[in-house]
């Protein structure tokens, strides 16, 4: 008889179930048995897991709570739930286009998670390259529902998504599988047929697919970038687990803009006395005494930086043994210029890993890139979602294996700033990274919120050089960009992708900064309550064990 409660075997249950309905989500978490499908893109498929999560829902709101563990569960699953049910409905699911977590990425990226150690990890390989034509076809047909019943993605993300598409295509990115299986001398030659033919038909479904987006479905794509005041809450309470008030925050975000400029000026005159942010910057990025030469020694930088992360993060973390691995990556061209971390797989078999963008570049500064990689590995997502992993006596499998933006982007910046705190970043040269990591934050989330609301530049708005800057016009993507060039120190090609980026998939580039401010707040009534005896290592191992949790639920949970 098992000891375990209803809503935990639920738990189990449903994750069981969740696999098998979305073969591309059990690979990322690490669940065996569905690496030879893909997950249905069609529009039976999004009806399918919306009617699972129904039927799940109702089925948790009959069940006995015998704990707090049980409540915390139950809670949580409810919130996420009722929220993807709320998402299912307004249709979104039917235009979503962009150049980062959309179907046409998930789809590629899935084969950068699979194992690769054996014949039959192979043969699932094999399998689904053979699956992507049907797969992206089935994407088209969802595409082209939305579009008949007036459900259109903008124009900038459907052409962003096309040039990903045809990236991958022209560059044949999944003959390197072939040529990888080619090289596997343990293949039997059917195997490396299978791979060779499948990555031929996926390659060629991806340059199709590519043309479909440009020719036909472009031409009757929105014109307009932004979502609305009304798709926009939806995403507010996707990425943050909470109905925040946009205007609110994006007032709040003003004033951390102004009060991170400040120190960024401080900064700057550490790193070259007498300059302003511009051409401190400019001196960052050509000195080629500050910077890293050629992909692999890149590679290489980013890995030790990552090792001595893991062995620093000792002294202030809970770090269990099975965590203290995390590849630093490179992942293939086409990719979002943005760093992204992949988890563990739920055994550990598959560690967790960061993966840096290129760009096409050889050269690599190293100002900005430390406190990515700090955000990226440890303090930041590998030990929070791989601490959430070792918590089975405590938290059921959906919590272990859930992810919300806000909570988990809001610790990973909220790591940085620990970081800082730290004296990590005792090269001025990396402090100012960490604030251009942070202001860049900020203005994402007022040219987020600015962009699909479109709300108004306060008046009087003046850029770093101390400029004016179009106080009173309203934002849009051309007065975005400009904005983030001059205040995040950041390049135009990275910038321009980001742009993408916020306009595809509103109010995920909000979390990080709003997430971060939750986590602060959560702090700051600890130290309140507590006194003299806070206790901030055994309060951050307190916070890491409740696993994702929407901002709503955060500081509730922290204050029993």
């Amino acid at each position: 008889m098992s000891d375990r409660s209803p809503i935990f075997e639920f738990a189990d249950r449903v994750v069981a179930e969740q696999a098998a309905l979305d073969p591309c989500a059990a690979t990322s978490r690490g669940i065996p048995g569905h690496d030879h499908e893909l997950t249905d893109y069609s529009p039976a498929g999004f009806e399918a897991r919306a009617q699972h999560t129904r039927g799940a829902l109702a089925t948790l709101q009959s069940l006995g709570i015998t704990n707090d563990d049980d409540r915390l569960a139950r809670d949580f699953i409810s919130e996420r739930f009722e929220t993807a049910v709320l998402a299912h409905d307004t249709g979104e699911w039917q235009r979503t286009m962009r150049a980062i977590a959309s179907p046409t990425s998930t789809l590629r990226s899935t084969f950068d998670l699979m194992p690769r150690n054996s014949p039959d990890a192979w043969a699932d390989i094999a399998a689904r390259l053979r699956a992507i034509p049907d797969a992206l076809a089935g994407l088209r047909d969802t595409y082209e529902t939305g579009r008949a019943g007036g459900r259109v993605a903008a124009r900038r993300q459907v052409l962003a998504t096309a040039d990903q598409c045809a990236t991958w295509a022209a560059n044949q990115w999944f003959d390197t599988l072939a040529d990888e299986a080619a090289a596997n001398a343990s293949l039997s030659p059917t195997v490396m047929a299978a791979v060779r033919d499948g990555a031929v038909d996926a390659n060629d479904a991806y340059a199709s697919f590519a043309s479909y987006l440009r020719d036909e479905y472009a031409p009757a794509a929105a014109d307009i970038d932004g979502c609305g005041a009304d798709r926009y809450r939806v995403g507010v309470r996707q990425m943050l687990g909470a109905d925040l008030d946009p205007v609110e925050m994006y007032e709040w975000a003003w004033n951390d803009f102004h009060e991170l400029r400040a120190d960024i000026v401080a900064t700057c005159e550490r790193v070259l006395p007498g300059a302003g942010f511009a051409e401190v910057i400019h001196v960052l990025d050509h000195d080629p005494d500050r910077a890293v030469h050629g992909v692999e020694a890149y590679r290489e930088w980013l890995q030790a930086l990552t090792d001595d992360a893991l062995a620093r993060s000792r002294a202030h973390f809970e770090i269990p043994d099975v965590m203290n691995r995390c590849e630093a990556l490179i992942p293939p061209a086409g990719s979002a210029a943005a760093a992204y971390y992949t988890s563990p797989s739920e055994d550990f078999s598959r560690p967790g890993r960061t993966w840096y963008p290129t760009l096409g570049r050889t050269t690599f500064p190293m100002w900005a890139d430390v406190s990515t990689c700090y955000h990226e590995s440890v303090p930041g997502h590998h030990l929070q979602l791989g601490y959430a992993l070792v918590q089975a006596g405590s938290l059921s499998r959906i919590q272990r294996m859930s992810f919300i933006s806000g909570h988990g982007e809001g610790w990973a910046l909220y790591a940085e700033r620990l970081c800082d705190e730290f004296g990590w970043f005792e090269n001025p040269d990396h402090r100012l990274g960490f604030l251009s990591a942070q202001i860049m934050r900020t203005v994402r989330v007022i040219i987020d919120i600015g962009m699909h609301l479109g709300l108004r530049i306060p008046a009087g708005t003046t850029l770093c050089d101390g400029s004016e800057f179009h106080g009173g016009d309203v934002w849009n993507p051309q007065l975005a960009l400009d904005f983030a060039l001059s205040e995040t120190g950041r390049n135009a090609d990275f910038l321009r992708s980001e742009i993408d980026r916020y306009l595809g998939w509103p109010a995920q580039a909000i979390s990080y900064k709003i997430g971060e401010r939750e986590w602060l707040a959560a702090r700051a009534d600890a130290r309140q309550r507590d006194g003299a005896q806070f206790d901030l290592r055994a309060w951050h191992t307190r916070a890491l064990r409740l696993g994702a949790v929407g901002l709503g639920q955060l500081r509730a949970e922290l204050a029993r």
